[in-house]
């Protein structure tokens, strides 16, 4: 069992930066594959960004490469992303979720068992 537990949303302006955390309980942490998804209004959730157990694979939406960066510390059961030059089309709740790493990595809801939450964040034009 994981349970996980989103921080660091809020508004920033265009062009601006924020860093997501979300940290798991659990002392499997390094067991997980850890990704982050994102909701708009009106809008499905969609694929943000995945790392492996050990940190050594990432993917990410189309969107967001070379601006937001996914990373991890497994000694403090937290993972993050880094979000820079934020646009108003990044407004979203951001949620943290986990699956119990496997030989492939998973860019799709039902592929993971656990969710944090969500933050939100607001991206001002």
């Amino acid at each position: 069992q994981v349970q996980l537990v989103e921080s660091g949303g809020g508004l920033v302006q265009a062009g601006g930066s924020l860093r997501l955390s979300c940290a798991a309980s659990g002392r499997t942490f390094s067991r997980y594959d850890m990704a982050w998804f994102r909701q708009a209004p009106g809008k499905e959730r969609e694929f943000v960004a995945v790392v492996s157990w050990s940190g050594s694979m990432t993917y990410y939406l189309n969107s967001v490469k070379g601006r937001f960066t996914i990373s991890r510390d497994n000694a403090k059961n937290t993972v993050y992303l880094q979000m820079n030059s934020l646009k108003p089309e990044d407004t979203a709740v951001y949620y943290c979720a986990a699956r119990a790493t496997r030989v492939t990595i998973s860019t799709t809801q039902g592929g993971y068992d656990y969710w944090g939450p969500g933050t939100q964040v607001t991206v001002s034009s």
